[in-house]
């Protein structure tokens, strides 16, 4: 049985991860916002909440993560240490500001872990952001907001860079199977294979390959 994921779409999509169903801990990605409800259903089900991952510290990524470590006691780990530096021009001033949270485990490119028993590798893929990063766990990958159904992450906001995205999407087909099932920041499942082969911002890597 593979990796169960569960999607809550608050602010941007927040994933919980367990190794199965019947599993006493979970792994929460990218909580933007409503940690007490994530944390309550949690409780709920009698699930403990082992570790709290961070692909990015944009608002929309990263509003609950203060709330749900505080309330859950869990772990928090994430690319910047002090994870939420400035406050990116999401939205026109749309989302509220998250608080800020000093974590404790940094990650970057290369970095391995464990958590509620499942095994974890940082992948840095810097372009929507500069500091950011995906997690890969048993063939699936939770890329943030690098790269989505159809679309990629803006590179319009401060410190996105259009080349430097295009370079870790490049490197995720190199390196990765085109069956690896992508978990994104916004929109639904995907793989890299149907990123690769049809999606329309892609068309430059196309090109030259």
């Amino acid at each position: 049985m593979g990796l169960v994921v569960e999607r809550f779409e608050i602010m941007a999509n927040c994933y919980v991860l367990r190794v199965d169903d019947e599993a006493a801990e979970a792994v929460v990605v990218d909580p933007g916002g409503a940690a007490a409800d994530v944390a309550g259903e949690l409780a709920r089900r009698g699930v403990r909440c082992a570790a709290i991952l961070v692909t990015h510290a944009d608002v929309d990524h990263v509003g609950g993560v203060a709330d749900l470590a505080e309330l859950t006691g869990a772990p928090v780990y994430a690319p910047d240490p002090a994870l939420m530096p400035h406050i990116r021009a999401q939205g026109g001033g749309f989302f509220p500001p998250p608080r800020p949270y000093e974590i404790a485990t940094t990650v970057a490119d290369g970095t391995a872990f464990d958590a509620a028993g499942i095994a974890f590798e940082t992948i840095g893929v810097p372009g929507h952001s500069p500091d950011h990063v995906a997690f890969l766990a048993d063939g699936t990958l939770f890329a943030g907001d690098l790269l989505m159904e159809g679309t990629v992450g803006r590179v319009d906001f401060p410190g996105g860079d259009w080349e430097a995205l295009l370079g870790s999407v490049a490197a995720l087909f190199d390196r990765l199977p085109p069956e690896t099932l992508v978990y994104p920041g916004h929109g639904g499942p995907t793989t890299l294979g149907a990123e690769r082969d049809s999606n329309p911002f892609l068309a430059e890597l196309r090109a030259t390959t």
